[in-house]
């Protein structure tokens, strides 16, 4: 196979997951690479040559900035700034993977998802789908495996790749052959300036696709219904009709039903069932029979942190939803289960857990946890709901244990509503830990 890189030379800044995987990859492409990251234990472990990009990038061809750090807003990382100097582009793993592929002379097609909510639940499931009917495919992006680590797949395969808004503002040529835009809700406005901006920043899932491509948006929010409104494109509700929806019960397109959504048992609520169309309305178009998609449907078996079920404990459902990190994603939760315990807390995103007071009176009890657990304590003495502060999600759990059966409480939920970097080194890091902690109580209570 070709190395589409050769006499190419690249610089990758930032050596988390994604940028040392792309700079391992690029490097076995055929590039010239070298890597910065401004941690000196990560300048210390590092195996490609280092370069400050502060001494400037004369002689690069392109940047490669690991998503996380900005290149325009709230402040330019200086690599971004000695990029624009040199006038090199800067570049997301997810485009050098487009442009190797195609430059190694594959037609394998893409799928690309984005939204401020849903994302991977949807990417999951798509791969999970296109798996099953043995379509090669290979999901990563933003979810799991860096775009450029992916596996080379045939003409045939299909790259699923959940985009975040960060991944997106830094494409060229990427044109998804199917492309999806769920919801937008105020989310890294720090980034994007404003809602304009990072709605700008989103549509760029859409760009460059072919007259032939398809093009999916969801009708569940306002922003992206009159989106939706404005141009060409197949529809998706999870509670109303659409080109493919659900009513409540079944999966739905204008023929009649696709699947009973209880046959479906990880993919509860409203917001699942738009997860549930999106999939289903890419994977048409990919060319599966609903035979196929039901089949997928049926067997997905969730996502780690999105509303996983750990155990039942006494009658009592423990479920993980730590990737709940903003009061959407909460919302969406909350909206699934009745009185529940309720443990909520960490970095709060903007706005803070105001938007949830209509689910308020679902909730038996809540239990706060993290650094703005005073600020978000405030709003449920406001709407005089039942509250306490344990502070750390193991105090929380205890307590959550004693509270349940005396408050009639049927879920434990794990749904933050905020960032876990005060107390976790991500939202991972916290499921992880709400697992453990469940299970360990589950066997003492079984023994």
């Amino acid at each position: 196979m070709t190395t589409p890189f050769h006499n190419q030379a690249f610089i990758v800044v930032g050596l988390g997951r994604n940028g040392t995987a792309a700079a391992t990859a690029l490097a076995s492409l055929g590039a010239r690479v070298a890597v910065w990251d401004d941690s000196p234990q990560a300048q210390v472990t590092a195996t490609l040559p280092l370069h400050d990009p502060a001494q400037g990038l004369d002689g690069f061809d392109a940047l490669v900035l690991s998503p996380g750090i900005p290149h325009t807003l709230p402040t330019p990382h200086p690599a971004a700034t000695a990029a624009r100097a040199a006038n090199i582009p800067i570049l997301s793993d997810a485009e050098l993977l487009f442009r190797a592929t195609r430059q190694q002379g594959r037609q394998t097609r893409f799928a690309g998802i984005t939204g401020t909510n849903g994302k991977s639940t949807t990417t999951a499931l798509l791969h999970h789908i296109l798996d099953q009917a043995g379509i090669p495919s290979a999901a990563g992006g933003n979810l799991g495996t860096a775009a450029l680590a992916l596996p080379a797949l045939p003409d045939h395969g299909v790259y699923v790749l959940e985009m975040s808004s960060y991944m997106l503002e830094r494409l060229e040529t990427l044109a998804f052959d199917a492309a999806c835009l769920l919801n937008l809700g105020h989310d890294h406005l720090d980034r994007h300036g404003d809602m304009h901006g990072y709605t700008q920043a989103k549509l760029q899932i859409f760009a460059r696709q072919s007259p032939t491509a398809l093009a999916v948006l969801g009708t569940d929010d306002p922003a992206t219904a009159a989106l939706a409104a404005a141009r060409p494109c197949t529809t998706i509700s999870g509670d109303h009709p659409a080109t493919i929806w659900s009513d409540g019960t079944h999966l739905r397109d204008i023929n009649g039903p696709i699947l009973a959504m209880a046959e479906a048992p990880t993919l509860p609520g409203p917001h699942n069932a738009q997860n549930a169309a999106a999939a289903t309305a890419m994977a048409r178009h990919l060319g599966l029979p609903d035979a196929a998609i039901q089949h997928g449907l049926r067997t997905y078996p969730g996502l780690p942190h999105r509303q996983e079920h750990i155990a039942t404990i006494d009658g009592i459902a423990w479920v993980n939803d730590s990737k709940a990190t903003n009061a959407d994603a909460a919302a969406r939760a909350l909206a699934c289960y009745d009185r529940i315990i309720w443990i909520a807390g960490g970095t709060a995103k903007s706005g803070g857990i105001e938007p949830l007071r209509e689910f308020l009176p679902r909730i038996a009890h809540t239990l706060l946890i993290g650094q703005d657990a005073p600020t978000l304590a405030q709003t449920l003495e406001a709407a005089n709901a039942s509250h306490s502060t344990p502070g750390t999600l193991d105090a929380a759990i205890a307590e959550a244990r004693r509270l349940a059966p005396t408050l009639g409480a049927t879920t434990v939920l794990l749904s933050p509503a905020c960032a876990s970097w005060d107390q976790f080194t991500g939202y991972d890091a916290r499921g992880d830990r709400f697992r453990t902690l469940v299970l360990s109580t589950q066997q003492r209570s079984a023994a």
